[in-house]
């Protein structure tokens, strides 16, 4: 919602109403979410109260699978974003972003994934990560990526794992692969941020304007 911010706050009620009515599961987690914000006020900070109880939301394991998934299929179309994405209202962009590169490290287990140097990629998700290299082993090593990423958002003080010391890549942030090196089964990836690709940005307030009619949209995915 990068450029249609103002807006769409005034439509989170709707959002929320006609989300949570579709997804049970989801108004359940963020019922929890809001009461530990009660408990801790831990949004204390740029972001306001929806916005922080979205990351706390996210990070508890009993949504973030479903929500990345949820993703990853709306990236079809258009049509299929509009239709079936559940989770408008959970607007992880405005994580708190510090306005600097961080070095981040991601660690995956049970998939080895490949790629090139030179290759343009992203990940397409909403994705974790962390300043702490130890951190992320723990998560696997059959593909263990370095990441220098420019719009990841440090999300510890929200998050219901503060020890992890968290960043946050958003979906839409590309990168080049620098390098790619093989160490018997595991593979490590260095990438590099180069900026950011988005098809989706202010398509639900779009939708809502042409009477939810679909757009024509030709099919295109980075991934990483």
């Amino acid at each position: 919602y990068n450029y249609c911010r103002t807006e769409m706050r005034k439509k989170l009620p709707e959002l929320h109403h006609s989300e949570f009515k579709k997804k049970p599961f989801y108004a359940k987690v963020w019922s929890k979410a809001s009461a530990e914000w009660e408990k801790d006020k831990f949004w204390q900070s740029q972001l306001q109260q929806d916005q922080a109880i979205a990351i706390r939301a996210y990070t508890m394991e009993d949504l973030y699978n479903e929500f990345n998934a949820a993703v990853r299929e709306a990236g079809k179309s258009r049509q299929e974003y509009q239709d079936k994405f559940h989770f408008k209202a959970l607007d992880l962009r405005r994580a708190h972003h510090q306005g600097t590169c961080l070095r981040v490290y991601r660690g995956v287990d049970g998939t080895r994934l490949t790629t090139k140097c030179g290759q343009t990629v992203r990940f397409g998700q909403f994705t974790s990560s962390s300043v702490k290299k130890e951190v992320a082993k723990k998560f696997g090593t059959d593909t263990f990526f370095e990441v220098e990423t420019c719009h990841g958002a440090k999300i510890q003080g929200f998050s219901h794992y503060p020890t992890e010391q968290e960043v946050l890549i958003p979906p839409f942030e590309t990168f080049d692969v620098i390098r790619v090196t093989h160490r018997g089964n595991r593979t490590y990836i260095h990438l590099r941020s180069n900026g950011t690709r988005s098809k989706y940005s202010c398509e639900w307030l779009r939708a809502k304007r042409r009477g939810n009619k679909p757009r024509a949209f030709k099919a295109g995915e980075l991934g990483a």
